[in-house]
């Protein structure tokens, strides 16, 4: 799990990149994937470790469901007519990014519970 963790934060920081070379304005709107991204690859890291890997894992669907609920806003606010359609694809890209995310880490931890009963 702590691999798929490190290559969804490589992803977001990838849209998040993408995002803002491709904006006219460069806002730093558009680099919030990118961010979350780099907390996700610092959190993959932790979790190698043993004795870490527990707080790790739920940072990471703390962080997960934080990504999904942030994607939910500027789409709830009125999408594309509100703000500009490049954010708006980043923002939709990092809402389901963290979804699947969120989506795997539930299974994990359904797996390691049952393991360990």
């Amino acid at each position: 799990m702590p691999n798929v963790i490190v290559v969804i934060g490589v992803s977001l920081v990838a849209l998040g990149a993408y995002t803002f070379i491709g904006s006219i304005t460069g806002s730093a709107m558009t680099l919030i994937p990118a961010m979350v991204g780099a907390v996700f690859i610092a959190l993959g890291f932790v979790a190698r470790r043993d004795a870490a890997r527990k707080h790790a894992m739920h940072a990471v669907a703390v962080l997960a469901l934080l990504g999904i609920v942030a994607g939910i806003g500027p789409l709830a606010m009125g999408g594309t007519k509100r703000f500009p359609p490049l954010m708006m694809q980043g923002t939709t890209g990092m809402m389901i990014l963290c979804a699947v995310l969120l989506a795997l880490c539930v299974r994990s931890f359904v797996r390691a519970r049952t393991a360990s009963a």
